[in-house]
């Protein structure tokens, strides 16, 4: 077994390392990796990143978004959020060992004074509240589990980043689970800090695996890593395209009236868009701008850029192009 230490916060190019690990390094059969990242959002593989995260919030604040490979809900990660890895290889269908791996982590805890359990689900739970939830994905007789243990997070913010948006959405996108969550440094009889912690369930995972030795990656190796966080997981197809199908209704209000948006979203492309409501129109025939709309990435910078053609006060009353813009994407 080998471990991994990462000394990147960067969230695409540990997202990209962990790929590496469980996609590259099959030659070893056990795999363990700790890292932390900047603020940033992480989204389960199947899941429709607008409807997942609140994004103006999101911008404001400069919190990375990215898509990591395995399924499950989207997580919120910043420094003071510690995320673990383990890659195993695994017959198909077999149960994975979950107790076996997530022991050290409990005992490591445990060696705190910091009382923990299992719930029903595998997440790591504290007077009922999760302090560390999970995700897999399985490729070819290799299985990848991780986890993330809330230390000392902004609970506030990760609370205002995952703000389910009020605009309806129908789609097929895994939808996150939302739970009570608390951080472990509340807990702690005597305080550490993030970089005690991380190490010791380092040690704790040496303890239980004695024959555990470090990974150093090779230049070439780095560079491969760098190339998937950049290509992958800093691009927006990966991060935003890639969610599936779905449509989205908006209503915004006016002095003129209420205005609704219908649009339906594929890839993060527009394919069909609709507007109605009670608003006072200069123009009732909206047909042009809806078509000019389609085919459009669904961004504020996209619509805008494709709007600017128009002069909304032929068609809209009282409704600047920022203000239409920001009725039709956050």
């Amino acid at each position: 077994m080998i471990y991994v230490i990462s000394k990147s916060f960067k969230p695409q190019f540990n997202i990209a390392l962990e790929e590496y690990c469980f996609r590259t390094l099959r030659h070893h059969d056990k795999v363990f990796m700790l890292w932390r990242n900047e603020p940033s959002i992480i989204l389960g593989k199947f899941q429709n990143t607008l409807e997942e995260i609140n994004m103006p919030y999101v911008r404001e604040k400069g919190i990375h978004v990215v898509r990591r490979i395995s399924g499950g809900g989207a997580v919120y990660h910043d420094h003071n959020n510690l995320n673990y890895t383990i890659i195993s290889t695994e017959n198909k269908g077999s149960e994975f060992d979950f107790k076996s791996f997530a022991g050290p982590v409990m005992e490591a805890l445990e060696s705190l004074d910091v009382k923990v359990c299992l719930s029903e689900r595998n997440d790591i739970l504290i007077n009922g509240k999760k302090i560390s939830g999970h995700a897999q994905a399985y490729i070819r007789g290799r299985i990848m589990h991780h986890g993330c243990l809330l230390f000392n997070s902004e609970l506030s913010v990760l609370s205002k980043a995952l703000e389910i948006p009020k605009d309806e959405f129908i789609s097929r996108g895994v939808k996150s689970v939302r739970s009570s969550v608390d951080n472990i440094y509340p807990h702690l009889a005597e305080k550490i800090t993030i970089e005690e912690f991380t190490d010791c369930i380092l040690q704790q995972m040496k303890l239980r695996f004695p024959d555990m030795e470090e990974y150093l990656f090779s230049e070439e190796e780095l560079a491969e890593v760098a190339k998937i966080s950049t290509e992958k997981f800093s691009s927006w197809e990966w991060n935003f395209g890639h969610s599936p199908k779905y449509t989205i209704k908006r209503k915004t209000g006016f002095p003129a009236g209420e205005l609704l948006v219908c649009a339906d979203i594929k890839n993060s492309v527009i394919e069909n868009i609709n507007f109605d409501g009670t608003f006072t129109l200069n123009n009732s025939d909206l047909s042009y701008v809806e078509s000019a709309l389609q085919g459009v990435k669904y961004t504020r910078e996209d619509v805008r850029e494709q709007l600017h053609q128009f002069s909304t006060d032929r068609y809209f009353k009282g409704i600047q192009i920022d203000e239409f813009v920001e009725a039709i994407v956050d």
